[in-house]
């Protein structure tokens, strides 16, 4: 990611955008950073709504079925390395 400081920012805007296009360029202000300039599809890629998780488990080959169990190991605790 490219870093521009804000005063460079304004200067080069038209740059800036372009160069948003082909990556995500950060904006900094006295060395940090405050703002990072995206394309718009990698906005709306970032802020798009997915599928939600009830939607994703109903598409389970698992699901409906009501005699489905899982083993569960009975003992108490494990051993780990420190």
């Amino acid at each position: 990611m490219q870093s521009w400081q804000l005063q460079e920012a304004k200067a080069r805007m038209s740059e800036l955008i372009k160069q948003s296009k082909l990556e995500p360029q950060e904006i900094t202000l006295h060395g940090k950073p405050v703002a990072v300039l995206v394309s718009t599809a990698a906005y709306q890629q970032l802020t798009s709504d997915g599928e939600s998780l009830v939607d994703f488990m109903r598409r389970s080959p698992l699901f409906g079925l009501d005699d489905l169990k899982f083993e569960r190991e009975k003992g108490v605790s494990r051993d780990i390395e420190l």
